[in-house]
């Protein structure tokens, strides 16, 4: 792609965030407190406003930009007054947030030059003007205050300290703002620090002001701890992660960009929370929390990148399993969560989000990615430990997910503020019947079914490898059960392809929907209809060009910029490209991951936001929007990019057995791609794949550290595909690297 495309989620606003800890700022780098601006650490707005003046009047910003994930400058110029020179005063405004709060580095020069330096120094009152709210993330967004309490400033002019305490009767936060360094004292008017400078030409001044939060101690919850209890530094962790990463080289640009853009937006994700400091966030500004499922599939889709990801992720999540029946929060015991937050919202108890178990793909989740972890670590001594929360996982799908018995696992919230619809696509209005009615719980869809089936199979992979074949064969039984149920519950032979759900009457809920991508993700799909669900998925109606709609656009409920009726996920399109592999539809696979890699062209930075527009690509429409209020970066969004390699080139790896399966297939417009540093349990190699003039893609290691095998074989659901041509193209691969 050519044009010049530069798209942002939130365009007017702009982010650097570490950890829990992030500032927004409009466009100029100014804190105003207007929606989502301010300063936050755990979901609580702490300052609202840091804008500068001089002698009261706005400063004119003229260039802003982070300059890290964790680092913003900006410049401005001190506009003409009586003892200020035309063009001649600027500032430079730097910040940067971590774990610890939030710096801000002012420095001013006076460039006046010839007569006007001769005119002797620019003084001026530089003011900086503070102000702390307290507000929910929720509520900043949203722009809806519901729990609001006095803010008292005091200020100790010997400690050149400035504290904003909320008078809440249950809370009991605070931040202070320090001014550590300053050519002069500062006094505070009640709205601004007041600092009185004078520049000679030649001599810069700086100051440095350091926000600290102190937010309620009081957990509500044991595990609620955990959310604060933190073990290592942002930054050790983020190196050791982009140390993990493979390096990726092609001679497509925009996928090199791709690649880069979502290793460094993975690494700078973490937590640093104790239970496993590699643990993600799911994205910013929305989400800087942690979310069961987004992080279980960040991970996921990333372990082939960074595997020690999703190894605390799994730890992380097991920490947090449900332990006893408690409606309000929709914990169950062996449920996994959904979401734990620390703002004011759930703080106060306005939500059930300080611990909330209201989601039922986190449990089947959580199996799938028990099993990824094993076939890609081979760290059996984790996986061991995980072993009695897989086993709650179970028990929990048999004694409370299947609440009317018929075999399926069917949602409904008990929470009276709970989220309604509790599977993949969680939005209120993301269930529709053909009449685009809401369907209300409970609820089967078809996504919860097609992952417990998955999850099954993955668990009884780590079961059997921890020695525990009678469990790893019982399920085995189970998902086999569960497939043959599935199908003649769920395909619809007129329409050939699967329905969205079964409604609260057991009847079909039968929209045309992305449902079936998942379908062949998990592998519930029989082998011989597989094709056509493929095909089904890639046709216009659902195809928008840039990616598949989450619904039909023929669909009376489309709309192109909603959360889940008409949207393009990058998240759930990677998972569809890793069925479309795992069937071996290797021409609609190509013209998904073009889709998806093009897509990122439009975007600042090859950076995707959390959601698309579902506009079609066509001559009229040379990118299809933003859904209006996507978070950027997001986790999942920058793990589809990692998925979407993983899918073209057939890696799966099976670390036990020092094995890595390859079924590469490159398109024209990705004729090379070369992997340095990949890890297969201890082991790493550099592996590099060329397709030829004929369209076909071999393969060549480079470099190889540990023992490791690499194994070509054809993918595990493709159609036609018999046991003797799987053991003559492996055996193939094997001749070829001992003849090398």
């Amino acid at each position: 792609m050519t044009a010049p495309f530069e798209l942002r989620a939130r365009a007017d606003r702009r982010f650097i965030y570490s950890g829990y800890s992030m500032l927004v700022t409009d466009a100029h780098g100014a804190v105003t407190g207007e929606g989502t601006e301010g300063f936050y650490i755990e979901n609580t707005r702490l300052l609202c406003r840091q804008e500068l003046t001089a002698d009261g009047v706005p400063l004119v910003p003229f260039a802003a930009s982070a300059t890290s994930r964790h680092g913003f400058l900006a410049y401005a110029e001190v506009a003409g007054g009586p003892q200020v020179p035309d063009a001649s005063v600027y500032l430079e405004i730097a910040r940067t947030v971590s774990d610890e709060g939030m710096r801000t580095r002012i420095r001013i020069e006076n460039y006046a030059l010839g007569d006007q330096a001769r005119g002797g120094a620019a003084s001026f009152l530089l003011g900086i003007n503070l102000a702390a709210d307290f507000a929910d993330i929720e509520e900043a967004d949203s722009g809806k205050r519901t729990q609001t309490a006095e803010v008292e400033a005091r200020w100790d002019e010997s400690a050149q300290e400035l504290v904003f305490a909320y008078l809440h009767p249950k809370l009991r936060h605070c931040v202070a703002v320090r001014l550590e360094r300053s050519p002069a004292p500062a006094s505070w008017t009640g709205t601004a620090l007041i600092v009185a400078l004078v520049l000679a030409p030649g001599h810069p001044v700086e100051l440095e002001l350091c926000a600290v939060a102190h937010l309620d101690p009081v957990q509500p919850d044991r595990r609620a701890r955990l959310l604060t209890e933190r073990v290592a530094s942002i930054s050790a962790v983020t190196h050791a992660l982009l140390d993990e990463a493979p390096v990726l080289t092609t001679t497509n640009s925009t996928v090199a960009r791709a690649w880069q853009t979502a290793i460094e937006d993975l690494a700078s994700l973490p937590l640093g929370v104790r239970t496993g400091p590699a643990t993600p966030v799911a994205g910013l500004p929305i989400f800087q929390q942690l979310f069961g499922r987004d992080s279980l599939t960040i991970a996921g889709q990333a372990a082939l990148a960074m595997p020690t990801m999703l190894r605390d992720t799994l730890l992380t999540n097991a920490a947090w399993q449900g332990e006893h029946v408690d409606d309000w929060f929709d914990e169950e015991p062996g449920k996994m969560l959904h979401q734990a937050r620390r703002g004011p919202l759930s703080l106060l108890g306005e939500d059930p989000f300080v611990r909330y178990y209201g989601d039922y793909t986190a449990p089947a989740d959580f199996l799938i990615m028990l099993g990824v972890h094993l076939l890609w670590s081979g760290d059996r001594s984790v996986v061991d430990g995980l072993l009695p929360a897989a086993r709650r996982v179970l028990e929990w799908m048999q004694d409370y997910g299947d609440c009317d018995g018929d075999g399926f696992l069917e949602y409904q919230s008990k929470s009276s503020k709970g989220v309604k619809q509790q599977g993949w696509k969680d939005s209120q209005d993301a269930i529709v019947d053909d009449e685009g009615r809401v369907i209300e719980p409970p609820i089967a869809t078809s996504v919860v079914q097609a992952y417990e089936f998955f999850g099954l199979r993955l668990a009884a992979v780590a079961f059997a490898a921890a020695g525990h074949g009678v469990e790893a064969a019982r399920m085995l039984r189970r998902a086999a059960s569960l497939k043959s149920r599935f199908h003649a519950a769920f395909w619809m032979p007129d329409r050939q392809f699967y329905a969205m759900a079964l409604g609260p009457d057991g009847a079909l809920v039968r929209s045309i929907s992305s449902n079936g991508g998942h379908m062949l993700a998990a592998g519930i799909v029989p082998k011989a209809l597989g094709p056509a669900v493929a095909r089904r998925l890639l046709e216009p109606d659902l195809f928008s060009g840039w990616g598949v709609r989450t619904l039909s656009s023929a669909h009376t409920a489309y709309n192109p910029f909603s959360y889940h009726r008409g949207s393009v996920w990058p998240v759930e399109n990677a998972s569809f490209a890793l069925g479309l592999a795992r069937y071996g539809c290797v021409d609609e696979l190509h013209r998904l991951a073009s889709a998806i890699f093009d897509s990122t062209e439009l975007f600042a930075g090859n950076r995707l936001p959390e959601v698309l527009g579902g506009i079609t690509r066509d001559a009229d429409h040379a990118h299809p929007g933003v859904y209006p209020t996507s978070n950027q970066p997001q986790g999942w969004s920058a793990s589809a990019i990692v998925a979407l390699v993983q899918a073209l080139l057939g890696l799966q790896a099976v670390a036990p057995l020092g094995v890595l399966l390859i079924d590469p297939h490159l398109p024209p417009w990705l004729p090379d791609v070369r992997l340095e540093g990949l890890r297969v349990g201890p082991a790493r190699l550099d592996i590099e794949f060329r397709r030829n003039r004929q369209g076909e893609t071999s393969h060549t290691v480079t470099a190889s550290h540990g023992r490791v095998r690499v194994l070509r074989q054809p993918p595990p659901e493709a159609h036609g595909i018999t046991v003797g041509r799987r053991a003559r193209v492996g055996l193939r691969s094997l001749i070829r690297r001992r003849g090398a």
